[in-house]
């Protein structure tokens, strides 16, 4: 057991999951094969809003291979309702959520019934075969309509607003009076901007396989939260959690849209109980953008104040936000996590935030890449760049006059965070080099002048964002149902090799690769000899999962601390051994020594002395395994400028990403290499959403945008190269020094696309292009004149 030289934090390793999963030797949900398992499909609601009539089930029951058809009345009384576990007001209006439809369907793709039968395809022929009755009821689709009153999508709440969270920094006293700040402001913007509904098109759709056994049930599901499914069908069912174990096999892409406890996960394990057989349910691509949670939805209504030198005074923040038809697991807090997020990273004296939930007859909104903070990012950093605009000023300019700056850190920000590292001017700094902004100026001033039909934009994004979610105490103080704490376990085996059991369950972000690279430099270990540990509920009893850009900040946290047990452990038994003091033993490239002298021993004969425990200290136990849960005290804030170029056709609406250079502070890095892949998956997907992607219902709340051929995701020739670099300011939140990145690239991209499209026609009188700023949207703008 020879540990490298070199360490392992901050090296570019290859991951170690890539051979696995990229020559598909892996275990993908829908890859598993039970003896004698069943397969189930969905029926889904035509219609965005009915009463159910009547449901015939004859003509399919007697269906080759249909063992049962099921609906939403034979499950009534069994089903429950799907849980909601961010009740943000003591007021909140939460409807019942049933996995199955029993009266009435909310929104197309509603499951209504569900057929299993011997294989896959009998199971969707059969669905065919059921014939649903409904009775069409008024359509609620426009999140401003639905609060002024009217139509109701559900009759017995009486209301279609949700809930109304707001935060103020004069009652908080966190800033002064939002009100006399813009009665007072020599200079005023108000904007009105759309954040369009997403669709989160991972590249796995979801699947799930339940096998019951009599005294328990197991669970196989595609989520990026198998600790959290576990809870919440354990809450549901009734069935005790410690008789249900949940796991998530290797898991093909989430952006949030895994984290969630589905309808489909809690219909397979009933259809299981109730066959006494393994039962299998696969989406397909239009099931997962029909009825899997989409993200953003957003009308944000904005003024900010200042004076006439571009010193800000002010930012007040009106949101109306489309819950869809239902509360799914955390739907009506992820905006409010945004309410912390909208003053960026500039210094605003006075701040409201107010946040109106509304029902509408839409598949639930959830938990998208970066859930509430880039819909707050998007909002401040385009207000920065209209305030530029009013006063005639450079945007990057006025932007370093009212950020905080790095001597004035920590600081406590108008909506009550500490942000405790960070330095702007460095990261805009070299951003600006990387980008050769002058130089593009100059080029934009010249085309311009010249008249040229395809007009250059540049556009500014400097972000911060709020990470490692989150410390307990936060979440409790806004009523989230949970903790934010993880959990890991480090086992030393009488060999010497390392396993290493993780709380955060993984879909793509590298924690066999990170966490080994923690471990091994932390015990001097080799990298090789590292077993990663996770997402099954059996193996790693305790955790919170993966979200939040938490993985390193918090679970990493965990991870080093169960580490740091171990060594702590380990010195104790090689002091004893060595007869001479704990203090007087360091431990150095994976070998004990007594300071001074030469004597040394290396930590595998320490292992091997620990497992044979023929000669251990007394009160010290056999073996090398330590636990550790780690709590954050406060959030994580990576930070960064991204800027970007385009070029607009004035005579087609065409617009092209030029090029495009960011530079990010994500703290202390572990793997340069991820960190890299998390940025460039980040941007491409902010990219996305300012120029291409778009969930699009007609008049009949029908989703027209439900396959790939409707639904556009850009491809290699649609992004330019991406010019990357970093700086690094450590968290002083957890022992890594970590801040997160996973969401950052999607935080900080689509503002700035978005200020370079408008930036290229604000000449033309051109103040605001609509999301997605498709050629169409672009061109009307044009001929307008104005916002479009």
């Amino acid at each position: 057991m020879t540990a490298t030289a070199e360490p392992e934090v901050g090296r570019s390793r290859r991951r170690k999951e890539d051979a696995r999963l990229l020559t598909g030797a892996t275990r993908w949900t829908d890859n598993l094969r039970l003896p004698g398992m069943l397969h189930m499909a969905v029926l889904r609601s035509p219609v965005a809003h009915a009463r159910i009539t009547s449901v015939d089930v004859t003509g399919a029951t007697g269906m080759p291979g249909v063992l049962a058809v099921l609906t939403g009345r034979d499950l009534a009384g069994e089903q429950g309702s799907l849980p909601c576990a961010w009740p943000i007001t003591e007021d909140i209006l939460v409807p019942p959520a049933p996995a199955l439809a029993v009266d009435e369907v909310n929104f197309a793709g509603e499951a209504v019934a569900l057929v299993v039968a011997r294989t896959a395809a009998e199971a969707h022929d059969a669905l065919a075969a059921v014939d649903v009755d409904y009775a069409d009821l008024p359509v609620v689709l426009d999140v401003t309509r639905a609060v002024e009153g009217g139509d109701l999508v559900h009759a017995d709440l009486g209301a279609n607003t949700c809930a109304t969270w707001v935060f103020d920094s004069a009652g908080a006293g966190t800033g002064a009076d939002v009100d006399r700040a813009i009665a007072e402001a020599e200079v005023l913007v108000e904007r009105t901007y759309r954040q369009q509904r997403l669709i989160p098109a991972f590249m796995e759709p979801r699947s799930v396989v339940v096998d019951p056994a009599p005294d328990s049930v197991t669970v196989w599901s595609s989520t990026q939260v198998p600790h959290i499914v576990r809870w919440l069908l354990a809450a549901v069912t009734g069935i005790p959690e410690q008789r249900i174990r949940v796991v998530a096999p290797d898991v093909g892409g989430g952006f949030g849209g895994k984290l969630q406890v589905t309808p489909e996960e809690l219909l397979t394990l009933l259809a299981a109980r109730r066959l006494g057989r393994p039962v299998k349910w696969t989406e397909t691509r239009t099931e997962s953008m029909l009825s899997g949670h989409h993200g953003r939805d957003q009308v944000q209504r904005l003024t900010l104040a200042a004076r006439r030198d571009g010193t800000v005074t002010g930012l007040k923040v009106d949101l109306l936000v489309d819950m869809g038809a239902y509360l799914r697991l955390l739907t009506p807090g992820v905006p409010i996590l945004g309410a912390f997020m909208f003053n960026g990273v500039y210094k605003f004296p006075a701040y409201r935030f107010t946040c109106t939930n509304v029902f509408t007859n839409k598949v639930p909104t959830d938990a998208y890449r970066g859930a509430g903070r880039p819909e707050a990012t998007f909002a401040v950093e385009r207000l920065m760049d209209e305030l530029a605009a009013e006063l005639g000023r450079d945007p990057l300019e006025l932007r370093a006059q009212n950020w905080i700056r790095h001597e004035e850190f920590p600081f406590t920000t108008v909506a009550g965070l500490t942000y405790d590292s960070g330095h702007y001017e460095a990261a805009t700094a070299r951003a600006v080099e990387l980008f050769g902004y002058r130089a593009l100026r100059a080029e934009q001033a010249e085309r311009r002048a010249n008249g040229d039909p395809v007009q250059l934009g540049i556009g500014v994004s400097t972000y911060t964002e709020m990470c490692g979610l989150a410390p307990s105490r936060v979440l409790g103080a806004v009523r989230y149902a949970a903790g934010g704490w993880e959990h890991a376990a480090v086992r030393v085996l009488p060999t010497g090799k390392v396993e290493l059991v993780t709380g955060t369950s993984p879909h793509g972000q590298g924690h066999a690769t990170a966490w080994s690279q923690i471990v091994a430099d932390r015990l001097g270990v080799p990298f090789e000899d590292v077993e990663v540990l996770h997402g099954d509920t059996r193996v790693a009893h305790r955790g919170l999962d993966t979200y939040g850009s938490r993985s390193l900040a918090v679970g990493g946290a965990a991870v080093a601390l169960a580490a740091d047990r171990v060594l702590a452990k380990a010195r104790t038994i090689a002091a004893h051994l060595l007869e001479v003091g704990e203090d007087d033993v360091e431990f150095a490239a994976g070998a004990f020594s007594v300071r001074g002298t030469s004597t040394t021993m290396a930590f595998g004969d320490v292992v091997v002395a620990a497992h044979t425990a023929h000669d251990l200290p007394d009160g010290v136990e056999p073996g090398l395994d330590a636990e550790a849960t780690f709590d954050p005290e406060n959030f994580s804030f990576p930070h960064g400028t991204h800027l970007c170029a385009v070029e607009v056709d004035t005579e087609t609406g065409e617009v092209r990403v030029r090029s495009y250079a960011c530079v990010d502070d994500v703290g202390a890095v572990v793997n340069p290499m991820i960190v890299e892949g998390q940025v460039h998956g980040g941007v491409a997907q902010g990219i996305a959403q300012a120029l291409f992607e778009e969930a699009v219902h007609d008049e009949n709340g029908t989703l027209l945008t439900a396959t790939f051929a409707d639904y556009p995701l850009p491809a290699a020739p649609d992004l330019p190269h991406f010019t990357t670099d970093r700086t690094e300011t450590p968290a002083t939140t957890n022992p890594l020094g970590a801040k997160g990145v996973g969401e950052a690239g999607a935080i900080a991209s689509t503002p700035a696309v978005v200020n370079a499209v408008v930036d290229a026609l604000r000449h033309l009188g051109v103040t605001d292009v609509e999301m997605p700023c498709t050629p169409m949207r672009v061109w009307r703008a044009i001929r307008r004149g104005g916002a479009a």
